[in-house]
């Protein structure tokens, strides 16, 4: 049995979508290939994929809706393809979920390289759990309101949060008492914009412990390892 990776390559060009699958077959892939967004829809239920490479740019559906409806499915990994230039594309792409980008015209090896990355990025994570709109989660003296986005200290205040500390805290809310390295944590709050440096999630941390630790200086919700990442310890309650 065939155990490569399985990647769907999704874009309307032919001249794009053929000579790149045949290129992630030479280096070890399994690959299936789509021209829009009905077709890959097709594939995806009938194959399992490992990751999606997704053009955005194509007509009819194009491929930010398509992210979009994967995204609130499930966590397949998706790697864009965007025009180059198209940065608000791009930035409402990652909003949406999508693991990472490459702007045309790319490099095939460049690709590769992102492609393998998010990949082995993936398979480390611990699983997701689905979570509904309205989840509350109580720890230590706090309340965070997911669906309002709300995080309310046990004496009535409420402490704003900016997205990437909101993100940080769910994903740290999610995996309790479990340690998680920079790239699990980027990936889990969807920061690939940030991916090439580690001190993007060290700062979200240390901003997130100035507003939920008694004393930000000798933390005692998110302890730090040495080398190894970050893990959640206090008590977490599904309200």
């Amino acid at each position: 049995m065939d155990t490569a990776p399985h990647l769907l390559v999704v874009d309307d060009h032919r001249d794009i979508r053929e000579p790149l699958a045949r290129y992630l077959t030479k280096h070890g892939f399994r690959v299936s290939t789509a021209e829009n967004a009905a077709a890959a829809r097709k594939i995806l239920q009938g194959a399992a994929i490992d990751l999606l490479v997704l053009d955005i740019m194509m007509p009819g559906e194009d491929g930010l809706a398509l992210c979009r409806e994967l995204r609130a499915r499930g966590d397949l990994p998706i790697v864009l393809l965007t025009a180059l230039g198209e940065e608000t594309d791009r930035i409402v792409g990652l909003e949406m979920g999508a693991d990472d980008y490459v702007a045309k015209p790319f490099n095939p090896r460049e690709l590769l390289a992102r492609i393998k990355a998010v990949l082995r990025r993936a398979q480390a994570l611990p699983p997701r759990r689905g979570r509904p709109v309205a989840e509350r989660f109580k720890f230590d003296r706090w309340l965070l309101d997911v669906g309002r986005r709300e995080l309310t200290r046990e004496d009535g205040v409420v402490v704003p949060l900016s997205t990437g500390e909101f993100l940080l805290l769910t994903a740290f809310l999610e995996h309790p008492k479990m340690v998680l390295s920079r790239d699990q944590l980027l990936d889990l709050t969807r920061g690939r914009e940030a991916a090439p440096f580690d001190r993007a999630i060290d700062n979200q941390v240390l901003r997130l412990r100035r507003k939920i630790e008694r004393d930000p200086k000798k933390p005692e919700l998110i302890r730090t390892h040495w080398g190894g990442g970050y893990s959640f310890e206090a008590e977490v309650e599904r309200a």
